[in-house]
């Protein structure tokens, strides 16, 4: 593969001796036009990568915050196409940022590969991290997007043994997920030490970027886990600011934005300090 923006801006960070902040924020959440604000507005508080989530009906790997944000999202008309116009809106303006779209494949199958690869390519889009296809499925959608020029993220787990990494690992570009607890996100923090200790053992196996995602919901834990990974993943604190400047009619206030990159700019902050 020709160097990705990921491939850029990792290099970049590792040359400052710093560490990448991935904001995560579920696209058309709670409605598409305040969604693109906060999306637009992410670069400037501190966001290297934005994960964009794919807004789907029945996630897997996601906790309450999430879904519930997939699930605002979809009643706000979100679709896959509309998804992929945010990220086209965004490029208008940016064209530096790291845009990693994350979800399931069943929206990319009904969409059609080959048409979604093309859409997502032409709108923008880097990287895509798809929870429910294995290794073994490949030749399904990872294949034509790594030959496509786009980065295909997997994500590792405190279960993923050493036996199963290289596997995990074989088609694995951009950088390493790791998943720091066994279960949902937002569901429980991770801890500093054993995080230390998983992403040493995934490095032994790969010279890609590790960044650490799942749990983290402070600025002093964002410090914590970007000291001993090459970044940190935030998403679940996030929604949940989002989730709680909504008005009692579920829209968006005039602090949804506002708040949203406000917490941004402070776990951007603890990331930076690591």
């Amino acid at each position: 593969m020709q160097q990705t923006r990921l491939d850029t801006i990792f290099k970049e960070l590792g040359a400052n001796k710093s560490k990448a902040f991935v904001a995560f924020i579920s696209a058309g959440d709670p409605d598409p036009e305040t969604s693109l604000k906060i999306m637009q507005g992410l670069p400037a508080a501190g966001a290297d990568i934005i994960e964009l989530g794919m807004p789907f009906t029945d996630p897997m790997a996601d906790g309450p915050s999430i879904q519930a944000s997939s699930q605002r999202a979809l009643k706000a008309g979100m679709t896959l196409k509309s998804t992929l116009d945010m990220v086209r809106q965004f490029r208008n303006d940016n064209d530096q940022t790291p845009i990693v779209l994350m979800g399931y494949y069943n929206p990319v199958y009904i969409y059609g590969v080959d048409a979604f690869i093309h859409d997502a390519k032409q709108a923008g889009v880097d990287g895509l991290i798809i929870v429910d296809l294995p290794p073994e499925e490949d030749d399904e959608l990872c294949i034509p997007a790594l030959n496509a020029g786009l980065n295909f993220i997997r994500l590792a787990t405190p279960t993923t043994d050493d036996a199963r990494l290289p596997d995990v690992l074989a088609n694995t570009s951009g950088f390493v997920y790791y998943v720091s607890i066994t279960g949902i996100t937002g569901s429980a923090s991770p801890e500093r030490h054993v995080v230390e200790e998983a992403v040493a053992r995934v490095k032994r196996h790969t010279d890609l970027p590790v960044a650490v995602g799942f749990g983290i919901r402070t600025a002093e834990q964002a410090q914590a886990i970007a000291s001993v990974a090459d970044g940190a993943v935030v998403g679940s604190v996030l929604v949940d600011i989002i989730t709680k400047s909504l008005d009692a009619q579920g829209r968006a206030s005039a602090e949804t934005v506002t708040e949203t990159l406000k917490k941004a700019q402070e776990l951007a902050e603890g990331v930076k300090r690591a």
